[in-house]
């Protein structure tokens, strides 16, 4: 399951090896479609990437700090810095591609 993070446990949550962070809202209608994914991929990388997700109205300052102007918004970190950033609804395969390419 993907971890839902906060201000506070963001940097520890991000800051060794890939993680794969979810902006997104629950009044967004491509955002409800992402989550099912986020979540499947959270279970198939089990053990390899950090799957996580942030609520951009309970955390704005996380969204407005990563430039987060649209959502769903995906970011990809290694080692605690951003290395991809992707606007829109994402498909499963397009998604494991890119954290693939960064392990």
């Amino acid at each position: 399951m993907a971890v839902a993070l906060t201000k506070e446990t963001f940097t520890q949550s991000v800051e060794n090896g890939v993680s794969l962070v979810d902006f997104w809202a629950p009044w967004c209608g491509p955002c409800k479609m992402q989550l099912p994914i986020v979540e499947e991929l959270s279970t198939e990388l089990e053990g390899q990437a950090t799957i996580a997700k942030i609520n951009v109205d309970e955390e704005p300052e996380l969204a407005s700090q990563f430039g987060v102007m649209s959502i769903p918004t995906l970011i990809l970190f290694k080692d605690g810095q951003p290395v991809d950033k992707m606007v829109g609804l994402q498909s499963k395969d397009a998604l494991k591609a890119k954290i693939s390419s960064h392990f």
